[in-house]
């Protein structure tokens, strides 16, 4: 296992010095503004299709994301390094026989990497005014994971293409009639992913496949293809100096142990934590000064020790890595409310708000909010069993990734919007009889409207039925017979 860390660490040194090379030769080569590699011999034509992808939508996108600046600048940027690890990866895959299950997971962790740092970046980031461009990119990026699924990767791609809508709609409804650069900047980025769809049922219908002659791939032909960036290696090449190949068995980062014959099946679920969306990065958290040992003397007492989300913790003794906790937060941080990981506390209460004030709820289990006053817009992600109640909010209540939720509203709220929510109870006054309820991809909804002093229950549609009227499509909730 020692030694095949050490493989890592040389692969990813390796890919650091790529990306320095490639910076200075998509340069001279003028990629920003028209061609990548401008290589015809020796590169597959399925290699060469794809550089047509990174110089139309994919150089857009980076216009595009260069005139907007700031965080958007630097997430495209990250988007940019991805795509290029992938057309490294499909060119090596062009070039080379397909190797050992154990050592494809080892020329996906460049591609891998690069995904969990452009997600990484949109938590570190909640704050940023962008934060909605930075989710729809994070959300969808795990869609180059599409290499390592078969027979169907398209409809993968679309997949992560659908999770990012969300997001986009609520970028082109706060700039559609303000700045028109936003919404250009949305198209441009959902034309990626419609040509990356295009490219796969072109050429990859049923899943990647590796050349059948060459030599088999390993990680130091990855770095030679990396470093030459264009005609493969004259087969075969010499072998690489220690350390001898990894024994097989589980890598570093992806969990093989339950390989079969059937490597499609296998590669197929190498990507699946990517698929969790919002929850990959759940590990990670803002530390505020009240949980910095250095300013708060009595945590350096307690001696928690948190595991780092990023790192692969393998046993190789009989000693047990602690388990990762939290301390709960529930404080004032500028104009935002921070309300997180609390567990089974059902008396928590904010009275001093203000009308400039946000509150962000995060991570909350078997707990109760109570908050008085007047305040701008409450988000709750991520909570289990939680109940909210308060008086007034000016803009909008969101409920996003949680499960059994209920909400209590005591004046007024013109909307409450539930997203990739199970289970969630709203409690009207007489005073918010106009809010308006926004739900997607949600279930187990219900809005309960004040009557003769008591509640009446009022489902929320999940199914809907659309027909075509002569002129236009018309939606109506399905009547549910039973």
């Amino acid at each position: 296992m020692a030694e095949t860390q050490a493989l890592i660490e040389r692969l990813e040194s390796a890919v650091v010095k790529l990306e320095s090379l490639l910076s200075n030769a998509h340069k001279v080569a003028g990629m920003e503004c028209g061609t990548i590699n401008g290589v015809d011999r020796g590169v597959a034509p399925y290699v060469e299709a794809f550089d047509r992808i990174l110089n139309g939508s994919v150089a857009d996108f980076l216009r595009n994301s260069k005139i907007l600046e700031g965080d958007v600048k630097i997430h495209a940027e990250m988007v940019r390094a991805a795509f290029q690890a992938q057309r490294a990866f499909l060119l090596l895959t062009s070039q080379y026989q397909e190797p050992q299950e154990s050592e494809v997971a080892i020329l996906l962790k460049p591609i891998s990497d690069k995904i969990l740092e452009i997600q990484t970046f949109r938590e570190r980031n909640r704050g940023s005014k962008m934060f909605n461009h930075l989710s729809a990119v994070s959300e969808s990026v795990p869609a180059l994971g599409w290499v390592a699924v078969a027979p169907k990767p398209g409809p993968y791609v679309k997949e992560m293409n659908d999770a990012a809508t969300f997001y986009t709609n609520r970028v082109l409804k706060d700039y559609k009639h303000s700045d028109l650069r936003h919404v250009d900047w949305v198209k441009s980025f959902l034309n990626i992913w419609t040509d990356l769809q295009g490219y796969i049922k072109e050429y990859h219908t049923t899943g990647l496949t590796w050349s059948s002659t060459g030599p088999i791939a390993s990680a130091a032909s990855l770095l030679s293809t990396l470093t030459s960036g264009q005609s493969p290696p004259p087969p075969p090449p010499p072998p690489p100096p220690p350390p001898p190949p990894p024994p097989p068995g589980p890598p570093p980062v992806f969990d093989t142990e339950n390989a079969k014959d059937d490597s499609t099946t296998t590669r197929s679920a190498l990507f699946a934590q990517l698929n969790q969306g919002e929850a990959i990065t759940k590990g990670l958290r803002h530390v505020s000064d009240d949980q910095k040992t250095h300013k708060n003397p009595s945590l350096r007492a307690q001696g928690t020790s948190v595991r780092s989300p990023t790192r692969n913790h393998t046993s190789t003794a009989s000693k047990t890595p602690p388990q990762q906790s939290h301390c709960p937060v529930l404080e004032l941080e500028g104009k935002k409310w921070r309300v997180e990981y609390q567990e089974g506390k059902n008396d928590l209460l904010i009275t001093d708000t203000e009308l400039k004030q946000v509150a962000y709820i995060f991570k909350c289990n078997k707990s109760t909010l109570q908050m008085k006053g007047k305040i701008n817009s409450i988000t709750i992600d991520n909570c289990k069993k939680f109940g909210l109640v308060f008086d007034n909010v000016v803009g909008i209540v969101e409920v996003i990734n949680s499960k059994d939720i209920q909400i209590q509203v005591l004046g007024k709220v013109p909307t409450i919007s539930i997203n990739k929510t199970e289970g969630c109870h709203i409690y009207l006054s007489e005073e918010s009889l106009d809010c308006e309820i926004v739900s997607a991809k949600s279930s187990e909804m219900n809005i309960l409207i004040p009557q003769d002093g008591d509640y009446k229950e009022f489902p929320v549609p999940e199914q809907f039925k659309t027909s075509w009227d002569g002129s236009k499509l018309v939606t109506d909730p399905a009547e549910i017979v039973g």
